[in-house]
């Protein structure tokens, strides 16, 4: 087999975005946003913007780039106000360009603005674009950005023309379909919503002189804020002088991404009262009961996999040690590599400690698989460094369907646990991807183990991209989830390509991943 070379996290599944917003006078609201989005980077890192208003006027600063990059001493100083939003950008929505990166800025009617930073993904973009049309507020088809977040800014600003930006919110947000976390704000008052599902996270905290509402409660920590509660699906909060208030513009049916647990939040943050770092480890305890295998190390994948390899050890009684070490500095990088160290592929990113896995049977326990490549590369690695067994055990189960609500995985056709699917069990999968990523052994665990470490109702949890059940109605529904899956291997065995399902005639997410 040829190894295909790989750039570091190229098969990573890629995170949505970070929202933080923050209404306190006499703080430096432009630094605490700095902060606050420093603390989120990990959920977006193609761009970074904060607004920042004063009561008069909003001044808005974007780039592509890191928030340290987009940022420096001298920016953050001009931006002098009590109310500011800021978002740091993963593309799931509209390319990588500066028109596209948040918050997004409109003019009303009535001569204010409106600053907009969104986490998540909508499906019903086609009509909200429609509806945007139609008031006129494209030009020649486009608003210079392409995505539902630059759609949504419009509607707000246009529906504040004659009222309220907080009255033409609650008339905008019951016709919004889709994962969407809201940071919005005028030039006085800060504003925060959450779509009725809560597929994404969003708290509020508070500072001794203000509040601030973030997507995760390790950015609250950061910034010196006191947790106070998450904020409730399908409700819109209002931050100025007279305090917090609360307007429920929908009816909550809870349906929180189980992704976020396992992979996309920081270990640090809390997901509705449970910590992310104790949902990893109790996931890698129920995992080693449900998948043992006898060896003499557990090894975990830094940083996402290493709280269930510690649970892991700590079930099976099976030594834990760091195998592998993580160069902190790779990240995402606007200089290409040449092809010689694009051969490297991993090892830009990891390295093992031969000392400490040579001559040792190894379990290597990783947060999820999407296309293998990462995987393959990496036991092809500890094999080299002297490694006598691999076994492999991942802490969710198999990623077969794609997300339509903020997470950016690879096409259903790529995903290698449908390409290496061609007889349709789930026995014939494990050996064909065992095999294609080079260990010993393969187990997943299983959905149900996965959902009993979140300490969760399944039935308030979203975990489409595992059993492909949709919990927020998606257009052309009929073509997705299982379907999809079904259609692949259909084309494959109807083209005689054994192992590689053709594309679906018609990609499902096209129509719904751009306005």
């Amino acid at each position: 087999m040829t190894e295909q070379p790989i750039e570091p996290d190229e098969q990573a599944p890629r995170e949505e975005c970070g929202v933080f917003g923050v209404w306190a006078p006499g703080e430096d609201v432009a630094k605490l946003t700095y902060y606050g989005l420093y603390a989120l980077q990990h959920r977006g890192q193609e761009a970074a913007g904060i607004a920042v208003a004063d009561g008069s006027q909003i001044i808005v600063f974007k780039d592509l780039g890191l928030v340290s990059q987009v940022f420096d001493e001298a920016t953050l100083a001009g931006m002098v106000g009590h109310v500011a939003v800021g978002h740091c950008r993963y593309s799931t929505t509209g390319s990588t360009t500066w028109e596209n990166a948040q918050p997004v800025f409109r003019h009303t009617a009535a001569g204010t603005g409106v600053a907009l930073g969104h986490n998540g993904n909508l499906v019903n973009t086609t009509d909200l674009a429609g509806r945007a049309r139609d008031a006129g507020l494209m030009n020649n088809g486009a608003m210079g950005a392409t995505t539902d977040s630059d759609i949504l800014g419009a509607l707000l600003a246009h529906g504040a023309a004659d009222a309220t930006l907080e009255q033409a919110a609650l008339e905008l947000l019951p016709t919004v379909r889709g994962a969407f976390c809201l940071t919005f704000m005028d030039e006085n008052t800060l504003y925060a919503a959450r779509d009725p599902h809560g597929v994404r996270p969003l708290s509020l905290g508070r500072l001794d002189r203000g509040w601030v509402v973030a997507s995760e409660t390790a950015a609250l920590d950061i910034v010196g804020a006191s947790f106070v509660r998450d904020i409730e699906p399908g409700e819109l909060l209002a931050i100025d002088a007279d305090g917090v208030r609360s307007t429920r513009f929908a009816e909550a049916t809870p349906k929180a991404c189980v992704f976020e647990y396992v992979y996309l939040a920081r270990p640090d943050s809390n997901l509705a009262g449970r910590s992310v770092h104790s949902t990893r480890v109790e996931i890698g305890r129920e995992l080693a009961r449900e998948m043992p295998v006898d060896a003499d190390l557990v090894i975990g994948v830094p940083e996402s996999g290493t709280p269930a390899a510690v649970g892991y050890a700590q079930e099976s009684g099976v030594p834990f040690g760091q195998g592998l070490m993580k160069n902190a500095y790779v990240g995402r990088t606007f200089i290409q590599p040449s092809q010689t160290i694009r051969q490297l592929g991993i090892r830009l990113k990891l390295n093992p400690l031969k000392e400490m896995i040579r001559g040792k049977r190894l379990i290597v326990v990783d947060d999820s698989i999407v296309r293998g490549n990462t995987q393959r590369s990496l036991i092809r690695m500890l094999r080299e460094a002297g490694a006598l067994e691999v076994h492999v055990r991942i802490a969710s189960p198999p990623v077969k369907w794609p997300c339509f609500y903020g997470i950016d995985f690879a096409s259903p056709a790529e995903l290698i646990a449908n390409a290496a699917n061609t007889e349709g069990s789930q026995a014939g999968m494990l050996e064909a991807v065992r095999h294609a990523i080079g260990a010993d052994t393969l187990d997943y665990i299983s959905l149900d183990g996965m959902i009993r470490a979140t300490a969760q109702p399944i039935d308030r949890l979203c975990r489409a991209c595992f059993d492909g059940v949709y919990p927020i109605e998606l257009p052309g529904e009929a073509a997705l989830g299982k379907n999809v899956v079904e259609q692949m291997l259909a084309n494959a065995a109807r083209a005689g390509v054994p192992g590689q399902p053709a594309q679906p005639a018609a990609d499902p997410a096209s129509a719904l991943r751009r306005p």
